[in-house]
């Protein structure tokens, strides 16, 4: 059977050998772009094709190579013995756009021929966002419709739509079956990295059932859902496994292997000072019930490695490693620009991924990692498109790393996004025009300029807090602390290529909005043929547990 993943370098490889240099395929700088003139005038007409233009050859040949892979695709149930899910949080169709031209423009091209890495994925969908009450979705609800198969209410983590939203009592019997649970039943290895905390909706759905996401500790959860017996998320995380086999009959789960990202605070209580913890900022425990959920797991996994650094990630963790909890900042980790350019103690996404592949590989029987890009979410809404386009650009990174780690035959990966954005593209901006740029039209060199007389950006937000420049700060949550300014503003002598540029919103609120379109969902490896048309969200947990065969292997392993 024909490797996907080789199909696809072997068709890159084609077009190369063909002459086809004036699409840029990510691995060569191209020729000069050609004119729509030029192109008509050395069109060779042979029959009824154009046998010497080369973006006819290229779109030609991709045809050809995807019939190929129709036939090299293994469909059989239980064909993945490995599978990681990548979510982009809030990575818009958009976003996607944009990173890729904005990818390909750092690497000295026109950037709208390049490609991201999951782009070259042999199939594609659509996956439909909404909530069982919300045209518009949160990441709980979405996360939850990804990880269980099931759709439930904004808000809500692996509980039905049965559950009241903030009541403790009506989340008992309406607990949901995830990707995790059927894993760990299943005796496969399971783990998730994220540039949030490690509390926060998308990572929690996966082993979390609570009916407010927002029950990170006791802190933030009312007295009655604690004295009704409901646990915080953060201390379902360190006693996971306890729970899961307490819930099944038979069950044998020993526990989570990876857990990677940030949101410390919950896990220490508010007294903690931290004296033999290494993360930045001292203070910032939450928990009010005393508890220190880190000591606890360590005394759970004494074989585990707790780091809460760069240095200690690096030093500590290897392919020897049993497991790991990864706690690397109070709350979400940095914006990926701001982690380099301050040089944090964090590790990027793409060396999280790579550890956790390290890792989980060591069980024979295969695993289950779930990585997220969080972060782009949260430029998206503050108004900051060059941090939600970097942080999409370094996911794209994270994917590359997952394909050079894994063979292609045994390994489903699937990327998609919880949910968009209200972020927009337009204005005709010419060819190769920087995508965080003015708007410059065709066959001109300055500005176009509105019917109010006044420059516009390629990129904007239909909702949010408006225009800012904070010049070269890399922390877009730095936006927060300034006034809302929605509406035009005069950007005329402003770059707005700048990563502290906030782009204009049409209507002021506090913070952007999620959006309610379709999202992308790319897949590659055994089973990624389920990948394709139009999907309801939860179609990305039966494509999943049609590859990997889990909740056949979760019922056998309980008998």
């Amino acid at each position: 059977m024909l490797n996907p993943i080789k199909v696809l370098a072997i068709h890159f490889a084609l077009l190369s050998l063909l002459g086809c240099n004036t699409v840029y395929l990510g691995t060569s700088k191209p020729a000069e772009y050609p004119s729509v003139s030029s192109i008509s005038n050395n069109l060779t007409h042979n029959g009824l094709t154009h046998k010497n233009n080369s973006w006819y050859l290229t779109a030609d040949q991709q045809i050809k190579e995807k019939n190929k892979l129709l036939d090299s695709v293994n469909t059989k149930p239980g064909a993945a013995q490995n599978i990681i899910l990548f979510v982009g949080d809030g990575m818009s169709l958009t976003t996607i756009t944009a990173a890729r031209i904005l990818e390909g423009q750092k690497q000295g091209f026109s950037g709208e021929e390049n490609n991201l890495s999951f782009e070259r994925f042999p199939f594609s969908g659509l996956s439909k966002t909404y909530a069982v009450d919300a045209q518009v979705p949160d990441s709980a609800s979405t996360a939850t419709a990804m990880v269980t198969g099931v759709k439930t209410d904004n808000r809500v983590l692996g509980l039905s739509e049965e559950v009241i939203l903030g009541d403790c009592a009506s989340g008992f019997g309406n607990e949901l079956v995830t990707l995790f649970d059927l894993a760990e039943i299943a005796g496969l290895s399971t783990g998730f990295v994220t540039t949030t905390r490690v509390t926060h909706a998308t990572p929690a759905a996966l082993y979390a059932k609570s009916a407010h996401r927002d029950w990170e500790d006791p802190s933030q959860m009312p007295k009655s859902a604690i004295q009704g017996g409901c646990e915080d998320i953060a201390s379902q995380l360190v006693n996971y496994k306890t729970n899961l086999n307490n819930r099944f009959t038979n069950a044998n789960s020993n526990g989570i292997e990876v857990m990677m990202g940030g949101g410390l605070r919950h896990f220490l209580p508010t007294k903690d000072d931290k004296s033999e913890l290494s993360v930045d900022s001292v203070k910032g425990g939450q928990r009010s019930d005393n508890r220190n959920l880190v000591t606890k797991w360590q005394k759970t996994y004494p074989n585990g490695q707790y780091v809460d650094n760069l240095i200690d990630f690096e030093r500590k963790l290897g392919k020897d490693t049993e497991r790991v909890l990864g706690l690397f900042n109070l709350s979400h980790l940095r914006y990926e620009t701001d982690r380099e350019k301050k040089q944090a103690s964090e590790p990027s996404l793409s060396e999280m991924t790579a550890k956790a592949i390290s890792i989980l590989e060591n069980n024979p029987k295969g695993y289950f990692l779930m990585v997220e890009a969080g972060r782009i979410d949260h430029a998206h809404h503050v108004g900051n498109a060059f941090n939600a386009l970097q942080d999409t650009i370094e996911l794209s990174e994270a994917v590359k790393v997952a394909i050079e780690s894994t063979d292609a035959d045994k390994t489903l990966i699937i990327v998609t996004a919880d949910h968009g954005h209200v972020f927009t593209m337009g204005g005709y901006p010419k060819r190769g025009n920087p995508i965080l740029g003015k708007v410059v039209t065709v066959g001109h060199s300055e500005p176009s300029l509105a019917a109010d007389n006044l420059p516009f950006t390629t990129l904007g937000y239909a909702i949010g807090r408006g225009h800012r420049h904070l010049a070269w700060e890399t922390d877009a949550d730095l936006g927060y602390g300034l006034d809302i300014a929605a509406g035009r503003k005069d950007i005329s002598s402003l770059d707005t290529t700048m990563p502290g540029f906030f782009q204009e919103a049409l209507v002021p609120r506090e913070s952007e909005t999620h959006s309610g379109e379709d999202v992308p969902i790319y897949a590659a490896g055994p089973g990624s043929h389920l990948i394709t048309g139009s999907n309801e969200q939860t179609v990305i947990f039966h494509a999943i547990n049609h590859a990997g065969n889990l909740v056949k292997k979760a019922a056998t392993a309980l008998k």
